[in-house]
Parts: C-alpha cells; structure tokens; sequence
C-alpha cells in the first residue's frame, strides 16, 4: 500500500514538474517578438546556400599567410597556447580549492572555489574585447582570453580530481616517514597527472572552437577572416572557412580522444 502510495506521488510530482517546464515555456515564446520573415530572407538564404555548397577553394592556401590554412593554423596556436597557459594556472588553483577534509565547509576550499566561479562568469568574448582594449586586436588577446577563462573550468574539473583521487599510496609514504614533498612527488602528482592531462585535452577541443570565434571581435584566428567574408557577403568565402573550420575541429576532436583512450 505505501509502496503504491509513493508511486502515485512520484508521478504526481513529475506531472507538476512537467507542467511548470511547458508553462514557463509558452511563457517565454510569448515573450519573443516576432516581426514575421523578411522578403529578402528567401534569396539571401539561397546565397548562403550556393557559396557554402560552391566555396572558394583558391582560398584554401595562396603563401600570402592570410589563407585558411594559415588562419587555421594561427587558431590552433591560439588554442594551445592558451590552454598551456591556463592549465599551469589551474593547478595551483586546484589544490586551493580541493576539498580534502570532509567537513561541510573549509575555509581554504572556500575561497578557492569562489575564485575559480568568479572566473568563469566572465565569457570569452568579453575578456576578449577587455585584453583587445588593453594589449590591442590580435592573437595575443585570443590568448590572454582563452588562458583566463579556461583557468576556471580547468581548475573546477582539477580540485574534482584531487578531491576524488585514491589517497592510500599518500598514506603508505606518510606512514613510512615521507615529507610532504616527497608525498607530493611520489604518490599525489603520478596518481592525478593522467586525469590532468585528460582534462587539459579535453579543455583544449572546447578551446579550438572557441578560438575560432574569437576572431568575430578582434582577437585573431580565422575568425577574422570569416568577419569580413560575413560582413562584405562573401558566402563562397564563408563557406570554405567554414568547412576548414569542420574538417580542424572533426582532426583535433579525434586525436584528442585517441590521447585521452590511452591515458586511460
């Protein structure tokens, strides 16, 4: 009877549940305006469509250093750079932020992770356009963007590893008289340093995609090129970027979990 009881509620509150998610979404519909679909809409969308199935494959590499393959090249640097950058940062951040003593709240733990949300609430556009305003547009802005942001994703996924890594081989040194160096060295660094290393890689594809737009406000990569190509409607342009964009991020995102598979 109790057990047919609490179904009963179960479903009762996935119902409610359910209702309030399609209420607050017919609400927020209702709150889009819609002007109705422009007549240019059906010949610019049939533009877009011829240049990006006929792109510009002259594009592709001219030695001019303003191709795609070289952008594509500089996006890629942008993103490793910035994910060294910040995966060095993480670290120390980590530690701070790891909760290694179960208590519902650690003062050092606190902070840490207050430091590392305070981070990630700052999206990579506008630490963009703030390091394009204080270094000037460019490459070196993507970097500094890229590097700043990702510290607060990378430090929150390496404090989790910390948190949840097998302390035995810890307790094994401590117990044989090991300092806290040693400790470090021999047992906490090899048991975490495969999980960092996965991380990093994986920050590093989200990285490359976000590189690649960077561009759009100034701060280099093929984002740039397909700002202008957009701006000037150049859709055979766009079209090839954005398949060069495609084809580096499918090659990144596989050799990365090929790197990831092994590290286990």
């Amino acid at each position: 009877m109790n057990k047919t009881k609490t179904t009963a509620f179960e479903r009762l509150k996935w119902l409610i549940v359910a209702a309030l998610i399609i209420i607050i979404y017919i609400w927020s519909i209702n709150g889009i305006p819609f002007t109705g679909i422009q007549k240019s809409a059906s010949s610019v969308s049939m533009a877009i469509f011829k240049g990006i199935i006929h792109p510009e494959w002259s594009y592709v590499y001219n030695g001019s250093g303003e191709d795609l393959v070289s952008q594509l090249v500089i996006t890629l640097a942008i993103a490793f750079l910035g994910t060294i950058i910040s995966a060095i940062l993480s670290v120390p951040l980590a530690f701070l932020a790891a909760q290694t003593i179960k208590n519902f709240f650690h003062p050092r733990s606190t902070i840490g992770k207050v430091i590392l949300t305070a981070i990630r609430a700052f999206p990579e556009v506008v630490l963009a356009i703030l390091f394009i305003k204080m270094v000037g547009p460019g490459s070196f802005a993507g970097v500094l963007a890229i590097g700043v942001h990702s510290v607060g994703m990378l430090g929150k996924l390496f404090s989790e590893a910390i948190e949840e890594m097998d302390r035995s081989a810890e307790t094994a040194i401590i117990a044989a008289g090991g300092t806290k160096l040693q400790t470090f060295r021999i047992a906490t660094l090899p048991t975490i340093l495969p999980a960092l290393m996965s991380y990093t890689l994986y920050r590093f594809e989200i990285s490359v995609r976000s590189a690649s737009i960077l561009g759009l406000v100034g701060a280099g990569g093929i984002g740039t090129p397909m700002m202008f190509a957009l701006q000037t409607r150049d859709w055979s342009k766009t079209g090839i970027i954005l398949l060069g964009i495609v084809v580096m991020v499918i090659v990144i995102d596989t050799c990365s979990s090929a790197i990831r598979k092994r590290l286990g």
